[in-house]
């Protein structure tokens, strides 16, 4: 069954621009306002405290009309009410304001349908199908209330290192009541896989509407069903072409079969960079995609894509990055980027007033970045780490600073997971956790923490292979600060890199806020547990059945992030068939009264960026962990 929530307005809310929070534009958004059973009996139900509330503010708490809970401005926005029932309706008023109203989630989730597509066939005569995969949130109609953004990824998606087709890579819009508003199918020549398609979804222009940008090619088809580009125009390779210097043969795909390294590549062709409008997925401004493959020719050799990219197949060359930067410390900018394995390539945008721009593109191939080459990550992450107002973009081992021009190179070379945020409280300014792969970049180090604001290796631990994943977050209140620990042994260490004795949890992959304390909990896949630092276990909190996680051995839940109810996050799961999405929500009360998370500024550009590549956990721009 559908459980709805209820605004209070009887009329459609109208877009307002967008508030300004210490000099940044931020969400205007409603309370969130939510109610699930309580693990203890009864029901759970919390709101948000945002940014612009008032110091102090009180809030007021009804059940059925009657209220049940005055709430001061020293307590949690969150309330344990005992006699609530799965019938119970909710309404808050925040001092002698308007009343926001929410249903109980009687599962303890809100189901949202999916309107799966239907299978498809690929040039080669595979039939393919769809899954959900990863998914973000925005205010896409102004309400203050966020809607769902879900890619549904072909069964026949491949990694940069496979060849073959793909089939095409849709998005959809979802309102939390289950309302599909509209798909935009980015057509065959946007190549399916996880370092293809990365979707921002953000108000980058300041109206109090959220748009979204993304890659586009050749017969990507937007919302309201026009096409960009030449709609007829299939750039795609059929795996005929030779490559005399780069000895393309033959490649395995992940199903067994063997197919010329080339196919289904798409090394030409136009490329394009789309904002669409977030309501009804309209196409508002394209421009010629940058980071280019090639700046010497729109159609490079595959000669020339060895000598640049580092190979002449696309593996390299065609892996992108995305975030959501604040590049002049008040409003919203694009970045885009394009290859980290050797040459790393970053392009800024803005969009302003319906049209797209070119802020700068930086580029580790220039003259005097040579350092810059090979230091990138599957992912990045922003933030302003030297204290001047303007965000930086971390792009793994390197950081480029607001104005394009690189900040600091450590040298670490390549990895597959990074963390930026507060990670110490006793340190000045932010720190950057990562595990490493190129073992004579990074001097045999497995994992680093690193001062964000010059890149001063701080601490790090030995390794002689690829350590594949990493992670940091406080899970024990013993040690100041948060734990770190790498997939390459079973040392866990604090924040200062001493062993803490027992062993880390088991995996290393995500973390999210779920319980009443500051403590944060690991995530993986669809569980959630609590690490018991005084026995070195683990309980399972939530392990939803019938739910599934996003790519492979990643792990990843389509989202995860503080997006209802107090600052604690939700977790968002695809159904095993597809054709549900599920967003959950803690069933714990807390004594913790904190502002939404998505009024930090690192931690709501983490959410955004949370989908490019290899997912990972949003950070905050404050130490949040045990006091």
């Amino acid at each position: 069954m559908l459980a709805v929530l209820i605004i209070a307005a009887s009329s459609p809310a109208i877009a307002q621009a967008a508030p300004v929070v210490a000099g940044r534009q931020v969400e205007r958004l409603d309370r969130g306002l939510v109610a699930v059973p309580a693990a203890d009996g009864g029901n759970h139900v919390s709101w948000r405290l945002l940014a612009s509330d008032p110091k102090g503010i009180r809030f007021t708490l009804y059940r059925d009309g009657k209220p049940i809970a005055r709430v001061n401005g020293t307590d949690a926005t969150s309330v344990h009410d005992k006699d609530g029932t799965s019938a119970s309706r909710y309404e808050i008023a925040a001092g002698k304001g308007p009343r926001e109203a929410a249903e109980t989630w009687a599962s303890g989730y809100l189901s949202i349908p999916l309107d799966k597509p239907a299978d498809r066939t690929a040039p080669d005569g595979v039939t393919y199908s769809y899954s959900a995969n990863d998914a973000s949130v925005g205010d896409l109609d102004g309400d203050g209330r966020y809607e769902l953004i879900v890619k549904w990824y072909p069964s026949i998606a491949k990694d940069n290192a496979f060849s073959g087709y793909t089939g095409e890579t849709l998005i959809d819009a979802y309102t939390m009541d289950g309302k599909r508003l509209w798909r935009i199918d980015l057509g065959r020549n946007i190549r399916s896989g996880a370092h293809y398609t990365q979707f921002m979804v953000y108000d980058l222009d300041g109206d109090g509407r959220a748009e979204i940008a993304m890659k586009t090619a050749d017969g990507t088809v937007d919302g309201a069903g026009k096409v960009i580009g030449d709609a007829n125009a299939d750039w795609r390779s059929d795996g005929g072409e030779v490559a005399s210097k780069d000895r393309t043969g033959s490649t395995t795909t992940p199903d067994g079969r063997q197919v010329s390294r080339l196919q289904g590549r798409i090394l030409k062709g136009p490329e394009y960079l789309t904002v669409f409008d977030g309501l009804t997925g309209k196409a508002l401004a394209t421009a010629p995609y940058a980071p280019p493959r090639d700046p010497r020719t729109d159609s490079p050799t595959q000669e020339q894509m060895t000598e640049v990219w580092g190979d002449g197949y696309g593996n390299r060359s065609e892996r992108y990055l995305a975030g959501v930067a604040y590049l002049d410390g008040h409003r919203p900018s694009l970045v885009f980027g394009r290859g980290y394995y050797a040459r790393s390539t970053i392009a800024a945008w803005d969009y302003r007033g319906g049209k797209l721009s070119m802020r700068w593109l930086f580029d580790s191939a220039t003259p005097g970045n040579e350092k810059y080459g090979g230091n990138g990550n599957h992912q990045l992450s922003v933030a302003d780490v030297d204290g001047d107002g303007r965000d930086e973009v971390f792009y793994g081992s390197m950081v480029v600073d607001d104005n394009g021009r690189g900040l600091w190179s450590s040298g670490l070379g390549h990895g597959d997971t990074m963390h930026l945020g507060d990670l110490d409280p006793n340190h000045p300014g932010l720190e950057k956790f990562g595990a490493h792969e190129v073992m004579r970049m990074s001097g045999n180090r497995g994992a680093a923490m690193l001062d964000a604001k010059t890149g001063a290796i701080l601490w790090s631990t030995p390794a002689d292979k690829d350590t594949g994943r990493g992670v940091s977050m406080d899970i024990d209140p013993r040690h100041p600060g948060e734990e770190a620990w790498a997939s390459n042994s079973r040392e866990l260490y604090d924040v200062k890199g001493n062993v803490i004795p027992g062993g880390h949890p088991r995996a290393a992959n995500f973390g999210i806020w779920w319980d009443g304390d500051r403590l944060r909990e690991p995530l993986d896949g669809k569980k959630i547990t609590k690490w018991d630092w005084t026995t070195s276990s683990e309980k399972v909190l939530l392990d939803p059945e019938g739910m599934v996680w996003n790519n492979g051995t990643k792990a990843n839940p389509s989202l995860s992030a503080d997006i209802l109810g107090d600052w604690r996050e939700e977790l968002m799961l695809p159904s095993a068939d597809s054709r549900e999405l599920r967003i959950y929500e803690t069933p714990f009360s807390t004594t913790e009264r904190i502002v939404t998370l998505m009024h930090d500024p690192v931690y709501r550009l983490g959410v955004a960026w949370q989908n490019t590549a290899y997912n990972q956990p949003p950070h905050t721009s404050y130490y949040l962990g045990a006091k």
